[in-house]
C-alpha cells in the first residue's frame, strides 16, 4: 500500500475540475476494509465507497486512490480494477489511482486489455502503480512464484508496454495482437513502485516514472543515475517526508474514543504483512488506539486543524481523506467526507 496518490506529470495529467489551486492533491482513499465482514455488509460499503467517489467528483477532488490486496480476513480490495470501473461510470472529471497493483499476479495479456478498457471508459483517467507486492500468500493464492516474481514482473511489464501499441508481437514465442489500443497515448500513466533498488533499476531500463513507497530521496537519485545510464526518459513521485491518512471530526476526542478500534485495526493488520526491509510512507508501529493518536499516521482533525496540517512547511501538497479506514461505520465515514468538502476544500484557496 502507497496512500499518496501519483501525480500525473503533464503530458498525461487528466483534468480534474478540482475547485482547490492545482499545486493541491485532494485525495479519497478507499480500500473497504471491514473487521467483520459479511455479504450484507460489504455490499453496502461497496455501494457507499461508490457514492462517495460520486460526491467527491461533485466537490472537485483531484484522485480516488486503492490498491490490490488478496488473501485477507477483512476484505482488504481485492478487485481494485472492477472498482476503478464503477468509480468511471459514476463520475465525470476524477481520477483513480491504483497503488499498488500487484502486477504479476495478473495475466499480463488479459491486464492489458482491462486496463486500455478502463482508459477508454474515464477518458485518460486512470493511473496504475505496479507493485510486487510483499505477501507470499498472495502468490500462494494465485498460483504464482513467490521467489520468481522479479521475472514475473519483467514480462508482465514488458507484455503491457508492447500490446499497448497496438501492433502484432512476439508472446510466450507466438504472435499476438491487443486490441483496443488505449485513450491515452503512447499508453495509459503506469508507475513502477516500490523501496528498492531492483524496482528504481526496472523503472529506468523500461523508461517508466518511479513512485517510492516510502520517502527516499537516495532512491530516487539512483534512479536518476540508472535512468541516465540507460538513456530513458522518466520522472519520481516522491512521498513527502511524513504521511497522514485523515479522518475529519468536530470532536476528535470523542471520535477517537468511539472509532480509534476501526484505525488500529487497518494499522496493525498492514503493519503485520511488512518485513524488516519494507520501507513505507504509513507503516505504523502502534499497538493501541492512544499510541496510535500519538504517532500521527492516521490523524482524526477537525477543518481548521486539517487546514493548519495543509499549510505546514514540507505538506506536500496533498491531503488524503480516508473516510471508511478500517471498516468505519458509513454514517461516521459521510460525515467525515462531508466536512472535508464543506468546510476545507473551499478554503484551500484562500
Amino acid at each position: 500500500m502507497s496512500a499518496v496518490s501519483a501525480r500525473p506529470s503533464p503530458e498525461h495529467r487528466p483534468a480534474t475540475g478540482r475547485s482547490a489551486p492545482p499545486s493541491w492533491i485532494t485525495v479519497l482513499r478507499i480500500n473497504l476494509v471491514d473487521p467483520a465482514p459479511t455479504p450484507a455488509t460489504l455490499s453496502a460499503r461497496y455501494r457507499a465507497a461508490v457514492e462517495m467517489a460520486a460526491f467527491a467528483d461533485d466537490r472537485g477532488f483531484t484522485m480516488v486512490q486503492t490498491e490490490e490486496h488478496h488473501a485477507t480476513s477483512n476484505g482488504w480490495m481485492p478487485s481494485p480494477l472492477t472498482f476503478a470501473g464503477a468509480v468511471f461510470g459514476a463520475t465525470r472529471r476524477i481520477g483513480v489511482t491504483v497503488s499498488a497493483l500487484v502486477t504479476p499476479l495478473h495475466d499480463p495479456l488479459r491486464l492489458a486489455e482491462d486496463l486500455a478498457a478502463l482508459d477508454l471508459l474515464s477518458g485518460g483517467r486512470l493511473v496504475t502503480v505496479a507493485g510486487l507486492g510483499y505477501r507470499p500468500e498472495e502468490y500462494a493464492a494465485h498460483g504464482k512464484d513467490w521467489p520468481g516474481r522479479g521475472p514475473l514482473q519483467d514480462e508482465v511489464l514488458e507484455t503491457l508496454l508492447s500490446a499497448w501499441t497496438g501492433e502484432p508481437f512476439t508472446y510466450r514465442g507466438r504472435t499476438v495482437r491487443v486490441t483496443p489500443r488505449p485513450y491515452t497515448q503512447p499508453h495509459p500513466l503506469l508507475l513502477i513502485g516500490g523501496s528498492s533498488r531492483a524496482a528504481a533499476r526496472r523503472a529506468a531500463r523500461l523508461g517508466l516514472p518511479f513512485f517510492p513507497s516510502a520517502h527516499l530521496p537516495e532512491l530516487a537519485a539512483y534512479y536518476d543515475e540508472q535512468r541516465a545510464a540507460h538513456g530513458t526518459e522518466g520522472w519520481v513521485m516522491q512521498p513527502p517526508e511524513r504521511t497522514a491518512l485523515l479522518h475529519l471530526s468536530d470532536d476528535p476526542d470523542r471520535t477517537w474514543a468511539e472509532y480509534g478500534s476501526h484505525l488500529l485495526h487497518e494499522a496493525r493488520m498492514y503493519a503485520s504483512w511488512q518485513s524488516t526491509g519494507i520501507r513505507s510512507a504509513v507503516r505504523s508501529s502502534a499497538r493501541d488506539a492512544a499510541a496510535l493518536r500519538e504517532e500521527g499516521v492516521y490523524r482524526v482533525l477537525t477543518p481548521d486543524d486539517c487546514l493548519r496540517l495543509a499549510r505546514r512547511p514540507g505538506g506536500g501538497g496533498s491531503l488524503i481523506l480516508h473516510p471508511l479506514c478500517g471498516g468505519m461505520p458509513v454514517d461516521e465515514g459521510w460525515r467525515s467526507l462531508h466536512l472535508f468538502a464543506e468546510r476545507v476544500l473551499p478554503r484551500l484557496q484562500d
